[in-house]
């Protein structure tokens, strides 16, 4: 089966870097750093793109129209006023991508900065006051059904609604909270008006930790950076443009592989805390660094230290992370108020929930195996590092010890990651053929495929995905589904990615993990399509057996994004189906007789479905309507909540050879226990279960006969 070889990736990705680099045009003024990144992206867009959008006019308008919405896409910054002054340049972005000076960021940006300065001083003046919930206010919460305010008045009220939106929330859950707990001893009864004041000083606490973070995090990188993803996105969904600290915090998920100082951090106010130390980590080593001390500065090596006020705990880990033996300082504050600044170096970190686990479940007569994979991870810079395959491959030889008659793979919640460790981890389960066919942008077609005729495990197995199962776990969730070699469960269908990306450095001659000085661009190359001949683009894998996900009602899929890339086919592909395929009739009948007697799956759509609803109902401000929309939104929610925990606890249990290792670290066996505990009660594996038991013994039939 013919591959795309190395030396041809390799050499693709240098002709295209090439073509690009002498694509951006030369003016006798040096370009900023902004001017070139926005060449960059544009000649990589329109050189190198699967199906690129013409850059012109009607593009401009569209990314006009987009970046102010997510520049405010709540509608309560900038005026319409605004936006007629910025109406000049919606015509004029393309042209700025085509190498003519910046205008439309520059002057975007500093309406921006303004308008945020004013809308500080509106939520800090109503704030003080307190609210009058008599009233009947009504809160728009769609943003698609109102323009940006017309005028300061208009702009003005909606702070003020928004913000006695926040406060009659938590007033009500204040007050519930009191007249439970009002009889008991040494609880001290409130007035409502103390309530009320209570509440609003929580609100002013977010808001103020809010406009921190616009002030110190929201900076002008980020903002520009926020119109080069506009651009990017509007070519397709995943074609992204990842500043370097993004990159970086990318490529490590992608790989499993974390070098920071091994401590927890949780957020505290507009803080953050070191809420635990890891064992041997840099930051146990130093001895310098506790529980309980705040992070305020972080700097690295010999870099100017920033400030990480406002800053989330994402944000902030972003920060201290970094390339592996490099230097990073920590500037705490002790709970005695003192500074302690801290340097070291960063050391790899392990957390086990970002690779392939297992576990053991005893389901009535039956010994099933599940092996939970997060991402298809792989680090493409060590090729000795962790890879998902073979991490699943020894996975399943432990279970197979185990003497398990039946393996779950649980790829839920898996938005994917390398195509060759797809590849690898089909040719666990079949003999051999194609796994994925690929298609170019001039539409040459190629495979890749699995020649290993050896097949570890040839028993029953059933494959779980949900809405949120995208891209190389479509691939693996699709090829097993072609192959007939197991039973796909979950979702009416998976996301729906079927396109495939590759890293381009922006500016500088970039590193090995394609990030350039100034970033990187993830560029569309590819269409995958399945060994059937049908794309996974937009239609996703569709489920043999339907199990309706939580996220379905939310519209998360790849088909609800207005940029996506059309669903289309390709010729079948030449493969040869399992012997001992599923009888798939006689599974799904099955299941609908135990779900006939049990509608717990209908009920979790159709409840699910008037949460989603309501996310963009309009909210009466009146505390007695408002009391009665969150009563009924809070049983609904309670009701999901029980729907998909079941009654009785699943028998599952750890591997005896991973328990040593697990109960050897605290925060380990925190994660672990957490885990098990969520399969324990989790309805969706005890329908699963119920499933895989009659699979096997269909298999058992099959061998009898």
């Amino acid at each position: 089966m013919k591959k795309p070889s190395l030396f041809a990736k390799a050499f693709l990705s240098i002709s295209l870097l090439t073509i690009f680099i002498s694509a951006t045009p030369l003016n006798d003024d040096p370009p900023s750093k902004n001017e070139t990144i926005l060449r960059y992206v544009g000649a990589m867009l329109e050189q190198g793109h699967y199906s690129p959008k013409k850059i012109d006019d009607n593009f401009s308008k569209e990314i006009f129209s987009e970046f102010l919405k997510r520049l405010d896409p709540s509608k309560r910054i900038l005026l319409e006023k605004d936006i007629a002054k910025l109406r000049k340049f919606e015509t004029t972005i393309d042209d700025e991508i085509h190498g003519s000076p910046l205008a439309f960021f520059a002057a975007a940006d500093e309406i921006y900065k303004n308008r945020i300065v004013e809308a500080e001083e509106m939520y800090k003046q109503y704030i003080e006051k307190p609210f009058e919930f008599t009233k009947d206010d009504v809160l728009e919460l769609d943003a698609d059904k109102v323009d940006f305010a017309s005028n300061d008045s208009e702009r003005k009220e909606r702070w003020r609604k928004y913000l006695k939106w926040q406060t009659l929330d938590r007033y009500i859950d204040a007050q519930e909270t009191q007249e439970k707990n009002k009889d008991k001893k040494d609880f001290v009864v409130k007035s409502d008006q103390e309530l009320e004041k209570e509440a609003r000083a929580k609100v002013k606490k977010a808001m103020d930790k809010y406009f921190d973070r616009l002030r110190n995090k929201f900076d002008e990188n980020q903002r520009f950076a926020m119109l080069v993803n506009t651009i990017t996105n509007e070519m397709d969904p995943h074609t992204d443009f990842f500043p370097p600290v993004e990159k970086r915090s990318f490529d490590e998920r992608l790989s499993g592989r974390f070098f920071g100082i091994g401590a927890l951090l949780q957020q505290e106010d507009d803080k953050i805390k070191i809420k635990s130390v890891t064992t041997g980590g840099p930051a146990w080593k130093s001895g310098e660094i506790q529980a309980n001390d705040f992070i305020v500065k972080v700097a690295q090596a010999t870099g100017e230290a920033e400030d990480i006020t406002g800053y989330t705990t994402d944000d902030a880990v972003k920060l201290i992370r970094g390339a592996e033996g490099s230097e990073v300082k920590i500037t705490v504050q002790k709970p005695d108020g003192t500074l302690k600044t801290v340097s070291m170096i960063r050391a790899e970190l392990k957390l086990d929930e970002t690779f392939a686990r297992s576990v053991i479940i005893n389901s009535g007569k039956h010994k099933i195996g599940l092996i939970d994979l997060p991402a298809f991870y792989a680090d493409f810079q060590r090729p000795q590092a962790a890879r998902c395959s073979q991490d699943v491959a020894k996975e399943v030889a432990r279970l197979k010890a185990e003497g398990v008659e039946g393996i779950i793979l649980d790829i839920r919640d898996n938005g994917g990651g390398s195509l060759q460790e797809v590849v690898n981890m089909v040719g666990l389960f079949i003999k051999t053929g194609p796994v994925v066919q690929i298609r170019d942008r001039a539409g040459r077609p190629s495979q890749m495929g699995d020649n290993d005729p050896s097949v570890l495990y040839d028993g029953p197995l059933v494959v779980m995905v949900n809405e949120r199962s995208a891209s190389a776990s479509e691939i693996f969730a699709s090829a097993i589904q072609d192959y007939k070699r197991g039973v796909v469960v979950g979702s009416s269908s998976t996301f729906g990615k079927g396109t495939v990306q590759r890293a381009f450095p922006v500016g500088g001659n970039g590193t090995g993990s394609g990030a350039g000085d100034l970033g990187a661009v993830h560029l569309t190359l590819q269409k995958y399509y399945r060994v059937d001949g049908g794309a996974t683009q937009l239609k996703g894998v569709e489920s043999d057996i339907v199990l309706p996900g939580l996220y379905e009602a939310y519209k998360v899929r790849e088909k609800d994004s207005p940029n996506a890339l059309v669903w289309d086919e390709m010729p079948k592909a030449s493969y040869q189906t399992w012997t001992y395929a599923p009888d798939l009739v006689a599974l799904q009948q099955k299941n609908q007789e135990r779900l006939s007697t049990n509608d717990v799956f209908k009920q979790i759509k159709d409840n699910t479905n008037i949460l989603a609803d309501n996310r963009k109902t309009a909210r009466s401000l009146e505390i007695q309507k408002y009391k009665a929309q969150q009563k009924e939104v809070r049983e609904i929610s309670t009701k999901v909540r029980n729907l998909t925990q079941l009654k009785e606890d699943l028998s599952v249990a750890n591997l005896s050879s991973d328990l040593e290792a697990i109960n050897s670290d605290s925060l380990k066996k925190d994660r672990n226990d957490f885990w098990v505990k969520y399969l324990k009660k989790d309805v969706y594996l005890g329908e699963t279960l119920n499933i895989m038991s009659d699979v096997i013994q269909q298999k058992g039939m099959a061998l009898k006969n």
